[in-house]
């Protein structure tokens, strides 16, 4: 992309939220600093997030003799479809959110001030709205990479990170670029943008369908320990799962109070994934504060939910482009149950971002 071309599309790309209210016109300073970066290998990271891709086998995704499964939810569907991956506000001017429920798969990312993000995934469902949409952060691009080529639709970024953004193996779905987003006038900017769905999937030409990120699904593992809630703290925020024996789900609270949605049901995954591991801060300013990172590549510890019960394993992930697999301490793989899984990225440490800036 040429100078002019990126300098017309960094000065587009200032968060929609911002430029809402008025007050998030990009300086002539960032945008140089924004230009800099992606043009100067000492600023950018030694490997950029654009790196070429190495396919994941689609493995597992049917049973011998049996009916095609989506390897995000481990349900029968007729065909694999595009990937689309959402940013959506969770703190409590975004509440209730909407669409959620027809996720396949939803992480919870921290961020700065001690909060937390939805980076939702859709594939075998797609609902006609989702929303509110916010900003990316890096951490998504690293999320993301395992999916291949997802579609990305996302509300603005720091101008450090817009030429990374720019650079991934996503189709951008960036606000100001496509077809699909609107404003609801009952909410407050910046927390009421909402996207058509339906119709950024139509925006989003050669997104890569959905594979395998290495879940299992199946019976219930024995052992396992019988588990009525199980708690995750983060700074300025706590989340609650709660079995509920007659949903057969874990009911979502987020500090203290139900997580609903727009929809009108309290929002509930069939398998909950806390994925312990290390926090790292971003080199990229957030509104003068370096927000947090969680580590997905390596390997650690995490608790996986599921009808009830809470089983310890060991999470591995070798490269950015190859998916997650969860271990017994017998060897086995974990399974899953058959639904929306729910990944969040708990830290073992409050220490290295609980001081960051809020956004």
């Amino acid at each position: 992309m040429g100078g002019l071309t990126r300098l017309r599309n960094l000065i587009a790309r200032r968060p929609v939220a911002a430029a809402a209210t008025g007050s998030g016109a990009v300086g002539i300073a960032f945008l140089a600093a924004t230009l800099a970066l992606a043009g100067t290998a000492a600023s950018a990271p030694a490997k950029p997030v654009a790196a070429t891709l190495r396919p994941i086998p689609a493995t597992h995704l049917a049973v011998a003799n049996g009916p095609l499964l989506d390897p995000f939810t481990g349900e029968p569907v007729s065909s694999l479809k595009p990937v689309l991956a959402l940013k959506i506000d969770n703190i409590v001017y975004a509440r209730p959110q909407t669409g959620l429920q027809s996720a396949d798969l939803v992480y919870v990312i921290p961020v700065e001030g001690g909060l937390t993000r939805f980076l939702a995934v859709f594939s075998s469902h797609i609902p006609k709205v989702v929303g509110p949409v916010r900003s990316a952060r890096e951490s998504d691009l690293y999320i993301l990479r395992q999916f291949g080529k997802p579609a990305f639709a996302w509300s603005g970024a720091t101008p450090h990170l817009v030429p990374f953004i720019e650079r991934a193996p996503i189709v951008d779905l960036y606000a100001l670029l496509v077809n699909g987003y609107y404003r609801d006038p009952n909410r407050v900017a910046p927390y009421n943008l909402y996207a058509n769905a339906p119709q950024l999937l139509r925006e989003a030409k050669g997104a890569s369908k959905a594979r395998d990120i290495g879940f299992r699904f199946g019976a219930l593992p024995a052992g396992g320990k019988t588990t009525a809630s199980y708690s995750v703290k983060y700074p300025a925020t706590s989340y609650d799962f709660r079995w509920s024996a007659t949903a057969k789900r874990w009911l979502v609270s987020i500090d203290g109070k139900p997580e609903m949605a727009t929809e009108g049901r309290q929002l509930g995954p069939k398998t909950v994934i806390i994925q312990y591991t290390a926090i790292r801060t971003s080199r990229f300013l957030e509104y003068g504060g370096r927000p947090p990172i969680a580590e997905t590549v390596g390997h650690g510890r995490a608790v996986i939910l599921r009808d009830g019960k809470a089983y310890t394993v060991r999470w591995s992930r070798p490269s950015l482009e190859s998916g997650t697999t969860y271990t017994l301490p017998n060897g086995k793989r974990m399974l899953f149950a058959a639904g929306q899984v729910w990944d969040v990225l708990a830290p073992d440490s409050h220490a290295s971002y609980m001081n960051a800036a809020a956004v």
